[in-house]
């Protein structure tokens, strides 16, 4: 079994990013119902746009509407499905009932996704959806291989499972958390969480609010309710055998260098077992291409482990800074070479994401290959004057770079040690 890689595209910048770097599949939100209302996401014109350049690729689009809307908020909800009719969405990602109800009358021809929000730990629940008229269920986060396993062999064939298998994990069961709304108005499921989990607490006694008492996990504070990120790119193998349909990516609110690193590292993994199962061995460069995103701790979640034996789940540190963006690769017909260049074959344009100066050590990400290290020796304007640096965000440029460089390849920061 072939499964679908599915990444996120939390803007236009992203979805191709994703396209490019090998997502079989991508998902996204509208302004409106998504749980992540803090990505810049989809107008309703966005969402034309999107589809045809996600189908013209040959790949699918899913749609999240997988908040938990109250009963005052279906009127706006039954105008953005109206509105979206004629879009050609695959698939839309949902968790209420109500709202799934409304799906099927407005859209009745779209298949139903039933988002990790509902909560599916057991065949019954699965075959319950099923039994709805849902195609695929994405499962909670807070089952064993084995539990999916028996989930799989429970259900028709004709039903998919989709399963996160790299990103951000929330320490609320699947997600349903209201500490956000209690603290600070902004409720999660209805996609503004503000993420209080990562927030650092102490502990105060009633009567001397103003001597808080740190219950320190480590020096930096306590931090028990921040989990770790989900990595499972050792065992992709371990994944297909479970019988995942859809391997998700978290991520709608990271960078387009996020999404595209990371698309494209599990996109090698999985065409490396699919092309020879028995031979396969994992590569340790796939963990260093993750690596080199931002990230939190990495671990397995609970495919392997009962949490119960191994809660070694939360992580005391913050976020695991990623390398420098440095730019990305136009097509030099959007940005020809000037006369005075013409000749140059090792020049090529960029568009500027983070300063990028003479000397620089750096790595040029492409499609289905792992970073290859050069030196930034030269660097001109797109009028061909000589740079020190490109120091502007979106200035274009020219790099000399010594390997042939296509559209969309990403040039980041690299290690001394070329």
């Amino acid at each position: 079994m072939r499964p679908e890689l599915l990444s996120p595209a939390g803007n236009f910048e992203k979805l191709k990013a994703a396209v490019l770097y090998g997502a079989d599949a991508v998902y996204l939100a509208g302004k409106r119902f998504g749980m992540r209302s803090a990505a810049d996401n989809f107008t309703d014109e966005e969402l034309f746009a999107a589809t045809e350049y996600v189908h013209s690729h040959g790949k699918k689009i899913y749609l999240t509407l997988n908040t938990m809307p109250h009963g005052n908020e279906y009127p706006a909800l039954r105008e953005f499905l109206t509105s979206i009719k004629g879009a050609g969405i695959d698939a839309l990602i949902v968790a209420d009932f109500g709202v799934m109800a409304l799906c099927k009358e407005l859209l009745p021809d779209t298949d139903i996704h039933i988002s990790t929000q509902a909560s599916i730990v057991s065949p019954e629940a699965a075959n319950a959806y099923a039994a709805l008229g849902a195609t695929r269920l994405v499962l909670a986060r807070e089952l064993t291989l084995d539990e999916i396993k028996a989930i799989r062999d429970s259900l028709p064939e004709s039903v998919e499972l989709e399963a996160f298998i790299h990103g951000s994990m929330c320490v609320s069961y699947s997600g349903r958390c209201m500490l956000s709304h209690n603290l600070t108005g902004r409720d999660a499921n209805r996609g503004a969480c503000t993420q209080p989990c990562r927030w650092t607490y102490t502990v105060t006694e009633e009567k001397r609010p103003e001597m808080p008492y740190p219950v320190e996990q480590n020096e930096l504070g306590t931090f028990i309710m921040s989990s770790k990120d989900m990595c499972t790119i050792e065992i992709i193998p371990k994944l297909i055998e479970a019988g995942i349909s859809s391997f998700k990516i978290e991520g709608r609110m990271k960078s387009a260098y996020y999404t595209a690193v990371v698309t494209n590292a599990y996109r090698m993994a999985i065409d490396s077992y699919l092309r020879d199962p028995a031979g396969y061995t994992y590569d340790p460069r796939l963990m260093r291409e993750l690596e080199s995103v931002s990230h939190r701790e990495y671990c397995t979640g609970f495919y392997l482990d009962d949490p119960m034996e191994n809660p070694q789940l939360s992580t005391i540190n913050g976020y695991i800074r990623e390398k420098a963006y440095f730019a990305t690769a136009l097509s030099k017909d959007e940005l020809p070479l000037p006369e005075e260049l013409a000749d140059r074959q090792d020049l090529f344009p960029f568009i500027q994401r983070n300063k990028v100066s003479l000397g620089d050590k750096a790595e040029l990400i492409s499609p289905n290959k792992f970073g290859r290290a050069f030196e930034v020796t030269e660097i001109f304007s797109e009028k061909g004057e000589p740079l020190e640096s490109a120091p502007h965000p979106a200035q274009r440029f020219f790099v000399k770079v010594p390997f042939k460089v296509h559209e969309g390849d990403i040039m980041r920061s690299g290690n001394d040690d070329i």
